[in-house]
């Protein structure tokens, strides 16, 4: 065999095995793109037994996105208001998403790096090396409870209802399970009054693991009670327990040294008002806070926040109304313009990066808190300017 074939024949072996790995062969990147936009004054599909939730909270999301195999589905408002009737609403408040593909080969992650849309990645700078895919899931559903629970506390505030704390949820194992329960109103701890969450959370956080606490609290009747009241009903049984704080894990982010009660706590209308976000587990993070808020505002309060308009949006909020800034800001825009969004929401922290090459068409508004987000909304269906990444 000539030198001349032997080269031909290394090299065409050489890239045989090129592309037979291309296809084979793992690599440590992801692709980020535009994924899918939930309209949170819209319904979603839920399996039928996951409808009745004692506690009617955010603390508990419900699996959507039926149809999926034999189980029977019924439909469910996105955000669903109990212990008030809500208000009609028209119109489209776009939660949007940021789609993360994962495990790709070298020819996937070629693919997506050519196509305009998504954004290529060290796996590492999207997924912490330190931590398995489950804990990074259990932390996305983490903060997506709890950006539930301060959307519904800041939208709560803006419509100045008056406020109790409430416990949305249990950590399995800790101070009080077992003593506590989800929808359990606190009303004082070692004789003090805790006027709302926050009071709460800087009360407990002064304390050491050991330390017990007095805790009275309201517990809403359920149907086998007495009084045969069930929950948001009226009727309720006034309670105390003592509570003895853990310790932190650090592993689970907390302070060995600081003490915990092992609730998660949000403020609710004293009325009995609440709300459940009816969602698939696998949408997690904190970054729909304020178009949840938006959507519980609209529903209980007059009129049409949209004016009728497709609106779209992301941000994390505080129960404060305070929006913060997210990851993945320009993948949501595409989002929400291939949808049909004309108009969206963008935390004033990621004006800059939203500006960058954004797609013709959709009116980039700039919001710092969800009172900006109101007037704005306001100011969009009335015709005048609001305030936008451009503007300032």
């Amino acid at each position: 065999m000539s030198r001349r074939i032997s080269t031909l024949l290394v090299a065409f072996v050489t890239l045989a095995l090129a592309v037979v790995a291309s296809f084979t062969v793992r690599v440590p990147l992801v692709a980020m793109g535009p994924g899918p936009v939930f309209d949170t004054l819209g319904t979603v599909e839920v399996p039928e037994g996951s409808v009745d939730d004692p506690m009617g909270g955010a603390g508990g999301t419900a699996s959507g996105g039926g149809g999926e195999g034999d189980e029977d589905t019924v439909a469910r408002p996105i955000v669903e208001i109990t212990g008030a009737e809500p208000d009609s609403t028209e119109g489209v408040l776009d939660m949007t998403t940021v789609a993360v593909h994962q495990n790709l080969r070298f020819a996937d992650a070629l693919t997506l790096w050519l196509d305009p849309k998504q954004t290529v990645v060290p796996r590492d700078q999207v997924f912490p090396p330190d931590r398995t895919q489950e804990q990074v899931d259990e932390q996305n559903a983490q903060l997506m409870v709890g950006s539930e629970n301060s959307a519904a506390a800041a939208a709560f505030r803006h419509l100045d209802l008056p406020m109790v704390p409430t416990v949305r949820g249990i950590v399995e194992g800790g101070a009080a399970d077992g003593l506590l329960e989800e929808g359990d109103r606190i009303l004082t701890i070692d004789g003090k009054k805790i006027a709302d969450s926050n009071a709460l959370v800087e009360y407990v956080s002064a304390k050491r693991p050991g330390d017990e606490l007095d805790v009275e609290f309201e517990r809403p009747a359920t149907s086998s009670g007495d009084d045969g009241a069930g929950p948001g009903s009226g009727g309720t049984e006034k309670l105390e327990e003592t509570v003895k704080l853990t310790p932190g894990d650090p592993e689970e982010g907390t302070e060995p040294d600081q003490g915990y009660l092992g609730v998660m706590v949000g403020d609710l209308p004293a009325n009995g008002t609440n709300v459940k976000i009816n969602l698939d587990d696998s949408v997690g993070g904190p970054s729909a806070g304020l178009m949840f808020a938006l959507a519980i505002v609209d529903k209980l309060s007059p009129g049409e926040l949209t004016a009728g308009k497709h609106i779209a949006g992301t941000g994390e909020i505080d129960g404060e109304g305070e929006v913060g800034p997210i990851g993945g800001i320009r993948h949501k825009i595409v989002a929400a313009h291939d949808d049909g969004a004309t108009a969206f929401l963008v935390p004033a922290d990621n004006c800059a990066e939203a500006m960058t090459d954004p797609p013709e068409g959709i009116d980039l508004v700039k919001v710092g808190t969800l009172d900006d987000a109101v007037d704005a909304l306001d100011a969009l269906g009335s015709g005048r300017e609001p305030q936008t990444c451009t503007t300032g």
